[in-house]
């Protein structure tokens, strides 16, 4: 459970939330993405709030964009705040969450171990042409999410990063089961729906990456799968280890389904990369 940051909530709040079990605050700046218009516009004024969570130990989750700003860039620009948490705040631990840029990887990577960042199943793949089309002809409104996708630079950036044993990154899924209608038209809704395949579409990605020379085969090993995937977001998290509990990826002939639909509901969810094949996972 993770509270909305809003001026609503303030230190009384967080203590308050740590009893009841609450693990962290999500903080949105606002209207930069969906469900974002009542986010944060200064961070300053939740400083009394970020330091009841540094002593009551809660996570901080940052949607790192700056509001006004070109979509490109809006993550790079957010980093020197990032980065000021992190000097006010040291204890504080934060996720910069969906990081999508290599500027973002290398400025967690430099600071200390309270800051992490996660990394979405889709941001492994997909670049700006997937979502604006090349030469902003128009792309596919299925891969467009806030942050927006970028250069593959940066894509690759952040699969090294994955695939580097590095605890600092992890999965986060950031998964938006939008409405098909509301990700057409002019103004899709801000997000990718990537269950129930995000496990296998991060070794999609990696497989991809070691086909271009991005990654080598022998860097993709077991230890490095159940990092990124699990065992990183769960020390950070300090959550119970459930080392009983194991999955089995096999390829197969798994195909991705075309929509989601739940019976007796006309509302229809794309997954992403529908239509694909991907790998089959079964619980062992």
């Amino acid at each position: 459970m993770s509270l909305y940051l809003h001026p609503s909530v303030t230190p009384d709040t967080i203590r308050d939330a740590k009893r009841a079990g609450v693990t962290g605050v999500k903080s949105y700046p606002a209207g930069v993405t969906t469900n974002s218009d009542s986010g944060v516009v200064d961070y300053a004024a939740f400083y009394p709030v970020f330091s009841a969570m540094q002593e009551e130990d809660m996570i901080l989750n940052l949607h790192g964009e700056v509001p006004g700003v070109d979509v490109h860039t809006a993550e790079q620009s957010f980093l020197p705040v990032l980065v000021g948490l992190n000097e006010r705040f040291p204890r504080l631990r934060i996720v910069l969450e969906h990081c999508t840029s290599a500027a973002a990887v290398e400025t967690v990577r430099s600071l200390g171990p309270s800051v992490v960042a996660t990394i979405t199943a889709h941001h492994l793949s997909v670049v700006v042409d997937d979502w604006n089309g090349k030469d902003g002809g128009g792309g596919d409104p299925f891969c467009f999410c806030k942050p927006v996708a970028k250069t593959p630079a940066d894509r690759d950036a952040l699969l090294r990063a994955a695939a580097s044993g590095n605890p600092k990154f992890f999965l986060g899924t950031d998964s938006a089961p939008h409405p098909a209608q509301a990700k057409r038209g002019d103004k899709p809704a801000a997000g990718v729906f990537t269950q129930p395949y995000a496990t296998q579409l991060v070794l999609d990605a990696f497989e991809m990456a070691c086909e271009t020379g991005v990654l080598k085969g022998e860097d993709i090993t077991r230890e490095v799968l159940e990092g990124f995937l699990s065992k990183f977001g769960r020390a950070f998290y300090r959550a119970p280890d459930t080392r009983d509990e194991r999955i089995v990826l096999e390829r197969g002939d798994e195909k991705i389904v075309d929509v989601v639909r739940r019976d007796g509901s006309d509302v229809e969810v794309v997954p992403f990369r529908r239509g694909r094949n991907t790998w089959t996972l079964t619980w062992a």
